[in-house]
């Protein structure tokens, strides 16, 4: 694996008091809270997203603060995420048995895509694979987490492009002293977390680490497998390192280095992956009051990554595998970013700044294999840059906010190549393709009135994606199904809008309720075009019983829906609730035409879920529960995942002030959790019932 380094500059944190469960984050002295949902903690820091303070002029949109992140006793951020309703991932597998490409994200309905339509930031840094742009949930497990913020709808365009069905902008900090947590779970599972923090004669310094492991369960449900099949071990760990430094009054730079290394298989011969990755970024902050002056933010980051794969070809009885492909990816991802907000005196009710990101990266492919030799190899790649500036700004009358936003991109997609060739022998084809750009511009407009405990809100609101280098140039099989890749794919556009009501009082109740209607324009799909056995344009031949496929632009994607969410405190109890109904549907015609009306693939109509926290001092109780709905796997509707139902529960008891005995129980009631589907129709699943028992400790 190659390495590099990079510097980040990170956000000064906001401090927080806990009233019972119900945490308030003061912004400006005209402003009533921002609320946020903790379970039974009395004190939390919360960062500021790699940014200044969050902008109070997001709050036109639906919001929701998460500061209830655990890591270690087998826990997993993208599963913590699946509470929140409308929130869905490509696969609903996690980190340890998906694939590492099947791990995009979403929100509001907007389409399966192995590449996130929502837009996903580590301290203000995008972390989207720079080749794929899928989510490597386990790099996250090298830095302690303390919370995520999830604004619904696309967003102001200060955060950058690519927020098409929201944002999820996650927020670490560096605790003072130390941490460490040691469990073990079913099938041979282990999680040690720990960090040691201090402080420096002028700032601070911390280093996190995690390892994970496990002997992992058969992806393939009982009534499917053939004897191929076989448990999907998991090994994966991350250390990160990160120090504050004071530059002089209000003024600090903080840098951040992480790296991690990911190991998978996939439950049969050849199908094992490995992603390593180092990301590195440096953050000047100058953040005086108001009064005193202007705030800047000035960041620059870098990301790398290596990512080997296999794939295999499962013969419909399962009972034999051969090697589909090999493939080897590494990337690269750089940026730049730079945010002013000039002083009023009394507030900062407008910022503006700029922001750069370049990624590029290729795809290193074996196939054709006879037995186990390959006899072809491909290549294929290239790279794009994006430079946009934004602005956005706030304004007060009376009990009403008034909030307008703009932004302004210039794309450019650098020329791409894909050359195949016989292994040892003559070249097949080469492929070149002209470099393209364009301009996009995107906006926000929005209104609230809050009086007492109401707030009154609506939102309309763009956004824009680029086609990823994988969407572009990489075309992929899977099993007998095959897709073309397409370099003639356009940018995806979104249009939208939100209406809700969010209501909150003194004694821990609260509620909100949206109405939303997004049209996403141009959505990439893979889009069915025909069936084998056959030579087709891009892929080659396609057996008997496979699909032909190719991305393409779909005319749009309607998805409207209503989000709802509950909070109360009742003594020793926290209880929330989220549900969300999505409607939506693929408009299309021409050679798409056939999709035309049907629901998108992996969308599901109705998802929900609850939380119990008993606080008993000593004792802590945490039961959870999660309700995904029917969905689609494929464009076609042919293939259907049922819907599922899981419980996890956890309960901890602090045998000293800073000593925690702990047990967890995840799917308690070994729900069967549909993923995907996988050769012969056979149904792939989701992880089965684990418990884990540990301990924590902090010093």
């Amino acid at each position: 694996m190659r390495w590099t380094m990079a510097l980040s500059l990170l956000a000064l944190p906001a401090s927080a008091a806990a009233q019972d469960s119900v945490l308030s984050v003061p912004a400006e002295e005209d402003e009533q809270p921002i609320i946020l949902y903790h379970p039974r903690i009395d004190t939390i820091v919360v960062t500021a997203g790699g940014n200044l303070t969050p902008s109070p002029s997001d709050r036109v949109q639906s919001v929701t603060t998460i500061t209830d992140i655990a890591q270690g006793l087998g826990e997993r951020v993208e599963n913590r995420l699946r509470d929140e309703a409308g929130l869905a991932q490509f696969r609903r597998s996690d980190g340890r048995s998906a694939h590492p490409t099947s791990q995009g994200v979403t929100l509001r309905g907007l389409g399966g895509n192995a590449s996130s339509r929502a837009l996903v930031l580590l301290d203000g840094v995008p972390q989207a694979d720079p080749f794929g742009g899928w989510v490597a949930w386990s790099a996250f497990d090298s830095v302690p987490l303390t919370g995520a913020r999830i604004t619904r709808g696309g967003g102001s365009g200060a955060d950058g492009p690519g927020a098409l069905g929201g944002t999820i902008s996650l927020s670490s900090d560096m605790a003072d002293g130390g941490n460490a947590a040691l469990s073990g779970g079913s099938r041979g599972s282990s999680d040690l977390v720990g960090g040691l923090g201090g402080y420096l004669e002028d700032g601070t310094v911390a280093v996190d680490g995690r390892w994970s492991r496990g002997d992992g369960f058969i992806p393939i449900r009982a009534a499917d497998r053939g004897s191929v099949d076989r448990a999907a071990p998991y090994d994966q760990a991350g250390l990160g390192l990160r120090a504050r430094f004071d530059a002089g009054e209000n003024r600090r730079i903080e840098v951040a280095v992480r790296g991690w290394r990911d190991r998978r298989e996939r439950g049969t011969d050849f199908s094992r992956s490995a992603v390593d990755g180092l990301d590195a970024s440096i953050r000047y902050i100058l953040d005086p009051t108001p009064d005193d002056g202007w705030q800047v933010s000035l960041l620059g980051y870098a990301q790398l990554r290596e990512f080997d794969t296999g794939f295999a070809s499962v013969a419909a009885d399962r009972n034999s595998a051969a090697p589909a492909l090999i493939q080897r990816v590494p990337a690269l991802g750089l940026g730049a970013r730079l945010e002013v907000r000039p002083s009023f005196g009394w507030s900062n009710p407008l910022r503006f700044g700029i922001d750069w990101r370049r990624v590029e990266g290729e795809t290193q492919e074996q196939f054709f294999f006879t037995g186990t030799a390959p006899g072809r190899f491909r290549v294929a790649g290239g790279e794009s840059t994006t430079v946009g500036a934004f602005a956005d700004g706030y304004a007060l009358a009376g009990d009403v906010r008034f909030t307008l936003s703009g932004r302004i991109d210039h794309w450019r997609i650098a020329p791409g190549f894909r050359i195949e060739r016989n292994i040892g022998g003559s070249i097949r084809s080469d492929d070149r393709f002209a470099a393209r750009s364009g301009w996009a511009g995107t906006g926000r407009a929005g209104v609230a009135y809050e009086r007492g405990e109401v707030k009154l809100r609506a939102a309309g609101y763009t956004g824009w994606r680029l086609p990823t280098l994988n969407e572009l140039y990489r075309p992929f099989r899977v099993g007998a199904d095959a897709t073309a890749a397409n370099e003639l794919l356009r940018p995806e556009r979104l249009w939208g809008g939100e209406a809700g009501i969010d209501w909150s009082d003194s004694y821990g109740f609260s509620a909100s309720v949206t109405a939303y209607w997004n049209r996403l324009e141009n959505a990439i799909a893979n889009v069915t075009l025909g069936r084998g056995p056959g030579n087709f344009p891009g892929v080659g031949f396609v057996a008997a019983g496979g699909n032909y496929a190719q991305r393409q632009n779909l005319d749009a994607i309607i998805a409207k829906g209503v989000e709802v969410q509950a909070a109360a405190n009742i003594g020793p109890v926290d209880l929330r609730a989220t549900y969300a109904f999505t409607d939506a549907t693929v408009r299309a015609d021409g050679a798409a035409a056939a999709l035309d009306g049907r629901r998108p693939a992996q969308v599901a109509r109705h998802a929900a879920s609850f939380s119990a926290v008993v606080d008993l001092g000593s004792v802590k109780l945490d039961l959870r529960l999660r309700h995904t709905g029917a969905q689609n796997e494929d464009d076609l509707g042919t293939q259907r995942l049922g819907a599922a139902t899981t419980v996890d529960a956890a309960a901890s008891y602090a045998i000293a002030e800073d000593i925690k005995l702990m047990l967890r129980a995840e799917n308690l009631f070994d729900a069967l959790v549909p993923a995907a589907f996988g050769a012969g129709g056979a149904i792939e699943r989701a992880a089965p019932r684990s418990v884990w028992v540990g301990v924590s400790a902090a010093f």
